[in-house]
């Protein structure tokens, strides 16, 4: 059933000129500026474009004789992030706690603000991922009591949701709760917290400690585990008061995609709490698939040079088909975001929408043609004489433009934008 009209809105609109007046009997030309559906991709890019590292001869990660600039750093992934731009309006960023606070009291904070600062002006919202997990966790965190783990725990929350209010507003809490209690591939803080004090009250004080800092935050509960466990723990949570805002789900496609059938069945498990639905990171590579009989996707390895034409032509094709579901049919589905921007991230998977080398594949060609052609509105309307006129289109911020004038104005539509005045200056 195609829902695609859910995702539009109608507004009766009064444009005025710049003294007030109704602009009577005029074309005015409307353009859609931004999506209010989220349409994301992991933007770690962002952050090593704007602080990129500073390499030594003796630093073990580069084989080469010559070591890349900081110039050569900014322009490699300054052309990521240019690309990443002229498709996406929603980006995730990384706050893997050990990573950004590798050393106990000394965060990363600029680097992240940074790059949340540079999407922002830009026009796009940023997302912090995650607040507590047990794995990339602070290892420094070993050396203390469960009391005290927790206690750090709860100061990096307000630190950090605190710290980014009104640059980031969005946040994954928690992180793969379902398996947290029960993860055995190597000790960490956040599992021995989980195992003491239990699911419901580890996500239970996250979420509030969240809140406290920034009440107007929105929080997501994230996971891969789509089974009944996770309904089980969602509803638990929601009867006990925990204040989720969306319910994330992840879909790592290493292993095949989903299909419509999955799909279908998974969002009408989790549909009926009637909470908003991101579908946090989605992954379909242009490669082999892992063999069904990999259990943990951290245990495999792609090798260099696996994505072909043909592989490249099904990961665009399967990428199509989700999001037009998604988009299309499940306005419950408020955002939808890729995890890999450029193959050789996680897994070494060719898992990106651009090759190594920076190169675009099909599928970053037809997801922007998607998002920014096909699904948009560019319309003209005439006022009539008191400068009013009906405008229909996919909801989200608007540009009007009066013909024949520099004369422009902005607007938003939205479910709730009934009748709006606009001055066009």
């Amino acid at each position: 059933m195609n829902k695609i009209n859910e995702r539009m809105a109608l507004s009766k609109i009064q444009f005025t000129g710049k003294d007030g007046k109704p602009l009577a009997n005029k074309k005015i030309n409307i353009n859609l500026k931004n999506h209010e559906f989220l349409f994301g991709w992991g933007a770690f890019d962002f952050v090593t474009y704007l602080n990129p590292p500073k390499f030594d001869k003796k630093d073990k990660v580069f084989v080469q004789e010559k070591l890349p600039t900081e110039e050569e750093m900014k322009a490699y992934f300054g052309d990521r992030v240019k690309k990443w731009l002229e498709v996406f309006n929603y980006g995730t960023l990384p706050f893997y706690w050990g990573n950004f606070e590798p050393e106990e009291g000394k965060p990363h904070t600029k680097e992240l603000m940074d790059a949340a600062k540079y999407m922002q002006e830009r026009g796009v919202k940023a997302k912090g991922h995650p607040l507590c997990w047990h794995t990339v966790c602070a290892d420094w965190l070993l050396k203390y009591d469960n009391k005290t783990i927790l206690q750090k725990q709860i100061e990096r929350i307000h630190r950090e949701v605190g710290g980014f209010r009104g640059t980031i507003d969005m946040w994954d809490a928690i992180n793969e709760v379902v398996i947290m209690p029960n993860f055995d591939r190597y000790d960490n803080a956040i599992t021995r917290i989980c195992r003491e004090m239990g699911r419901f009250e580890l996500v239970k004080t996250v979420f509030e400690a969240a809140k406290e800092v920034n009440p107007d935050c929105t929080l997501l509960i994230n996971d891969f585990n789509t089974s009944p466990a996770y309904e089980i723990l969602i509803e638990g949570l929601l009867d006990k008061g925990v204040p989720i805002d969306a319910i994330g789900i992840q879909s790592h496609q290493h292993q095949g995609y989903w299909g419509r059938e999955k799909i279908e069945e998974v969002l009408s498990r989790f549909e009926k709490f009637g909470l908003p639905i991101h579908f946090t990171e989605n992954t379909l590579v242009s490669g082999p698939l892992i063999p069904p009989e990999i259990t943990d996707l951290n245990d495999w390895h792609y090798d260099d040079g696996c994505s072909t034409p043909e592989f490249e032509e099904r990961q665009k094709n399967e990428i199509e088909e989700m999001y037009r579901i998604l988009f299309e049919e499940h306005p419950q589905v408020k955002a939808i975001t890729g995890w890999d921007f450029t193959d050789g991230m996680w897994l070494n998977a060719p898992s990106g929408l651009l090759h190594k080398d920076g190169t675009i594949k099909p599928a970053y060609t037809m997801l922007k043609n998607l998002i920014h052609n096909e699904w948009t509105t560019n319309v003209s309307v005439t006022t009539d004489a008191n400068g009013f006129a009906q405008v229909e289109g996919f909801k989200g911020e608007y540009e009007a433009s009066v013909e024949g004038s520099s004369e422009k104005g902005k607007f938003n539509l939205t479910s709730t934008t009934k009748d709006a005045s606009v001055k066009c200056e």
